[in-house]
């Protein structure tokens, strides 16, 4: 009961000081309302940044390692030696046929080779659309669906097919709303047949979708691209229950034998796989969210000014109440904890207040920009968090001083 009365005291005093005086109660919760909102927006901005930048980086596939020239990163606390990079050979199609003869950990190999050209219809064209070429295996690799049509049968890729499958926006810019397969469209001069249109998936933050793709047969791409500049590479996905390390092990090991490398000299290609974005992902948004709590901290400094600011006006106004409650057998703990919770309702009230502007921000953006912005659960408690944290350390002092006061020389004031 004890615990009820003082909440509900508590609440009741915090209230007064919300309505009796509104102008100085706003223009003092604005600072916690501001420092809120910057901290919550950044987080809520990032967090969905960063989930968006993940779902893309994820459709590349988490158990995947990508054979390539060059590296996608230096290791922790090195240099990125590109000169040496430059110096090593491209990988080769013919490299593919001995990784699938020699490697048993991989549910699927597949050699991809990817630039951009103009491709045409009649007089429609779409200029600088991504042509990729790809083995037989690619489509175990990556997840994909069909709007209308199918993938390359494995006698298409080895003879090198004019066949291709398009994008849900290359369709649309070349033949509009119409069923394109069967169609024959043009990419550097060659005539080549639809025989498949992908399924719409909608652009992400790091252009991994297929809405602008063309895929073909690598036999056949390697007669329209330039190979010096087509970035080659092996895709390998491992098995089920086989770790990427496991897989990177017998790859490296693999390739040193197909290239025929002596075992004091330094591979010449490099295994890529998803986690070397993602670590280089951590390190950005980290430094983002640390630039989030120094905008957001100096607004919530001055708010929490704000906040004792009223506390010790309400002290003082209620200094007599205090003295009478005392003299009735008030605790210095009661005053103390009625007062130490009037600060944390208020400052709450400021929060809340702070996160509804932030929830409004989201779905003003979600919904007229091509960006998914969600407010989670987390950053939610974490504002109220934050916001009862503030009302604690801003009305330490003015409650102190309450539950310290003399009870007669407060009544007599």
């Amino acid at each position: 009961m004890l615990i009820l009365r003082l909440f509900s005291e508590s609440f009741r005093f915090a209230w007064h000081a919300l309505t009796n005086n509104k102008l100085r109660t706003f223009l003092s919760l604005l600072g916690v309302t501001i420092g809120i909102l910057a901290i919550i927006s950044v987080f809520t901005i990032v967090d969905s940044l960063e989930k968006n930048v993940r779902d893309s980086i994820d459709k590349l596939g988490s158990d995947v390692i990508y054979v390539q020239k060059w590296a996608w990163g230096a290791g922790d606390n090195e240099e990125y030696k590109w000169w040496e990079f430059l110096k090593r050979p491209e990988m080769k199609y013919l490299e593919l046929g001995s990784l699938q003869d020699r490697v048993k950990n991989t549910q699927a190999l597949a050699f991809i080779i990817s630039s951009s050209r103009t491709v045409k219809y009649n007089n429609n064209n779409v200029e600088n659309a991504e042509i990729m070429g790809v083995s037989y295996e690619w489509d175990k690799i990556r997840d994909f669906d069909f709007e209308s049509g199918r993938y390359f049968t494995e006698s298409e890729i080895v003879s090198g097919k004019n066949h291709v499958i398009i994008g849900h926006e290359i369709a649309k810019a070349l033949f509009s709303f119409q069923d394109c397969i069967g169609e024959v469209i043009k990419i550097s001069g060659k005539k080549c047949k639809i025989i498949g249109v992908f399924k719409k998936e909608g652009q992400d933050l790091i252009d991994n979708s297929l809405d602008e793709l063309v895929v073909l047969p690598v036999t056949f791409a390697n007669k329209i691209m330039n190979k010096r500049r087509s970035n080659p590479m092996v895709v390998a996905k491992a098995k089920e229950g086989i770790s990427n390390q496991a897989l990177k092990d017998e790859l490296r090991g693999v390739m040193r034998s197909i290239r025929k490398l002596k075992p004091k000299m330094a591979d010449n290609f490099s295994l890529n796989e998803i986690s070397l974005i993602n670590n280089q992902l951590d390190s950005v948004f980290s430094v983002i969210g640390l630039a989030g709590w120094i905008i957001g901290g100096f607004s919530i400094l001055v708010g929490g000014f704000g906040i004792a600011n009223i506390m010790f006006v309400s002290v003082k106004e209620r200094t007599k109440l205090i003295g009478i409650q005392k003299a009735l057998g008030a605790k210095n703990n009661f005053i103390l904890f009625q007062f130490l919770l009037e600060s944390v309702f208020l400052c709450l009230a400021g929060g809340v207040l702070g996160l509804a502007m932030v929830y409004l921000l989201a779905l003003g953006v979600t919904n007229f920009m091509d960006f998914n912005v969600e407010l989670t659960l987390e950053n939610i408690v974490l504002g109220l968090t934050v916001s009862a944290l503030i009302g604690v350390v801003s009305g330490i002092v003015p409650a102190l001083s309450a539950s310290k006061l003399d009870p007669v020389e407060a009544i007599r004031r």
